[in-house]
């Protein structure tokens, strides 16, 4: 089957002469039918859009030149973002050159250099970077006339705005620096339960980790459950836990910062870790997750009607994710960003904290996530983000496993189970 996504007559004729977008199945966009995207004016932007920027399945997207200091977050309804910008902003700071200094909790609308003009039957989602949301800066897109944060609706065209609020760290920002992904969409794409049981026995999905017993299983309901790893047995101790009144923190900076400085190490203790109200968290999954060629992935956020916990700010999953080299241990653990509000909560080794729901995609990548790509996180275990310096307590130590670790989870269905009840009260 091919879909044909015809161009907009109202295109300029150099775009509208040129052949429609065809795609061989519903599903998210690849890389390179995102560079035709870009190619036939579909994406544009104030510079030209860099090569390095088009990922397996998203476009990473970049900021311009001002940022607007908010008294309040808002959406714009039936309005467009910038006639919002006159009630709500209090102030402009100029992000050319060095940059400027983004304040903790306080909300900033940037305006990005990329625009829209999707075709009929293409939409779009959106979610932070790894990088950003590790370093627990609070993003969300929003565009003209939208209900939703982060969702691009079907056919839209006109500007992006990113809301951007840094909630541990206080940072500097410049214009040109990429703290958001696009991801795009032709019909329906979503795994079901039944779809992801079948794939996970055909095409591996999950694998144990070093903590795991033989036996384990991985239960799948609306998306497949990941648990939370306090064990410490890898890196002999169980997450970062990010400091209060550290220093400024510059997002373009790779490898600059000293762990201690921005973080503190967590003991693994008897397997239980309280969370504090208004901390944030780096902690890791149980189970190593691999990412098949022609899907895609991403991290559900908590339902807020299970109570108040943040468990995933950067989202996407690339196809290849976890697909690491023979002799290697099978796929790769997700570094879960968590914050809980009001009320300290308990967490306990092995309690399902979170879900990936998984995607088709349209056609496969002709570039896969991984070394070759130059992606950073293949291999993660407790990986901070790239302004840190490699922390050499958190190297992870050769252990042998339990004889699993090449075997993958059996992916059982749990009907409707839930994540368990916590706290209620929300962010996000």
């Amino acid at each position: 089957m091919t879909l044909v996504v015809e161009p907009r007559s109202r295109y300029p004729s150099d775009v509208a002469s040129s052949l429609p977008l065809q795609v061989s199945r519903p599903g998210v966009l690849p890389r390179q039918l995102i560079q035709r995207l870009v190619r036939d004016g579909v994406i544009t932007s104030d510079v030209e859009i860099e090569d390095k920027n088009i990922q397996p399945a998203s476009l990473d997207l970049t900021l311009g030149d001002v940022a607007y200091r908010l008294r309040c977050s808002f959406l714009p309804s039936n309005e467009r973002v910038r006639d919002k910008l006159s009630t709500y902003e209090m102030g402009q700071l100029d992000l050319r050159g060095p940059g400027a200094v983004l304040e903790q909790n306080r909300p900033y609308l940037i305006p990005l250099r990329e625009r829209l003009d999707l075709p009929p039957g293409v939409r779009g989602r959106t979610n932070p970077r790894s990088s950003t949301g590790r370093l627990d800066v609070f993003t969300r897109v929003i565009t003209d006339q939208g209900n939703h944060f982060d969702d691009i609706r079907d056919g839209y065209s006109g500007e992006l705005f990113l809301e951007v609020v840094p909630m541990s760290f206080t940072i500097r920002l410049k214009a040109g620096l990429t703290l958001n992904q696009l991801r795009l969409t032709v019909g329906q794409s979503r795994l079901h339960d039944d779809e992801l049981v079948a794939l996970g026995g055909q095409d591996p999905i999950v694998y144990p980790g070093v903590s795991s017993e033989p036996g384990d299983e991985a239960v799948v309901s609306d998306g497949l459950f990941l648990s939370v790893d306090l064990s410490g047995d890898v890196v002999g101790f169980s997450g970062y836990r990010a400091k209060k009144m550290s220093g400024l923190l510059e997002m373009d900076k790779v490898n600059a910062y000293q762990v201690n400085d921005y973080w503190e190490r967590l003991p693994a203790g008897d397997g239980r870790l309280v969370l504090d109200p208004d901390g944030f968290y780096l902690l890791v999954s149980r189970e190593r997750v691999r990412i098949p060629p022609d899907f895609a992935a991403e991290m559900a956020a908590y339902d807020p009607t299970s109570g108040e916990l943040r468990t995933h700010y950067a989202g996407f999953f690339d196809p290849g994710f976890g697909d690491v080299p023979d002799g290697d241990w099978r796929g790769t653990p997700a570094v879960l960003e968590v914050r809980v509000h009001d009320v300290p909560f308990a967490l306990e080794h092995g309690q399902r904290l979170c879900k990936l729901t998984f995607e088709r995609m349209s056609s496969r990548p002709d570039q896969l996530y991984g070394s070759e790509f130059g992606s950073r996180y293949q291999r993660q275990y407790l990986a901070l983000p790239r302004q840190f310096l490699p922390d050499q307590k958190g190297k992870p130590k050769p252990r042998r496993m339990r004889g699993v670790e090449q075997r993958p989870l059996a992916l059982v269905s749990g009907g409707r189970y839930d994540l368990p009840p916590l706290p209620v009260t929300h962010r996000e």
